[in-house]
């Protein structure tokens, strides 16, 4: 199975490093850390009358987290094994919530600056948000928190939910 040989060789090539910097990942790109961020943006957003994009940002994000732990319930997928798992979850393992709720986040940010203030090259804004998710998910992977497929799913439908509110909001 591909998932148990990504997570082998992920264990093989584990050094203090590069856990201990994915551990500050992982807490940063939390439930807690994507939600302080929403919150502040959604408010910002709100302080300046942008009600929509303040929609965007808290409603995809509530809306998201929600819709991420219906799908843990109803799937149910059991998370890699300890010792190979290094941090402790309460929840199932699809989807990943870090992967989904960071692919929302990026997403709607993305489209909140893209639409406020379009950048002349948006390129680099694109590889820093995707390199955010990108990390947020690989993280997860690294830690023995998740499968593979359980972050690819996440990433799945976090965009797919993005959209949706993106699209929805025109």
């Amino acid at each position: 199975m591909m998932d148990q040989r990504v997570l082998d060789w992920v264990v093989a090539h584990r050094t203090p490093w590069l856990t201990d910097g994915f551990m500050f990942v992982t807490n940063v790109g939390g439930v807690v850390g994507m939600t302080l961020v929403a919150s502040l943006l959604t408010l910002a957003l709100l302080v300046r009358n942008h009600r929509l994009d303040a929609l965007l940002v808290g409603g995809s994000m509530l809306s998201g987290w929600l819709v991420m732990n219906l799908v843990k319930l109803l799937i149910g997928r059991d998370r890699p094994p300890f010792p190979q798992r290094l941090v402790e979850e309460a929840s199932s393992a699809m989807p990943s919530g870090h992967a989904m709720l960071s692919a929302v986040l990026v997403c709607v940010v993305g489209a909140v600056i893209f639409r406020l203030r379009p950048p002349r090259n948006p390129v680099p804004m694109y590889i820093l948000l995707g390199a955010i998710t990108t990390l947020d998910g690989v993280s997860r992977v690294y830690l023995g928190a998740h499968w593979l497929t359980d972050v690819l799913v996440g990433w799945a439908l976090g965009v797919a939910w993005a959209m949706a509110w993106i699209r929805g909001l025109r």
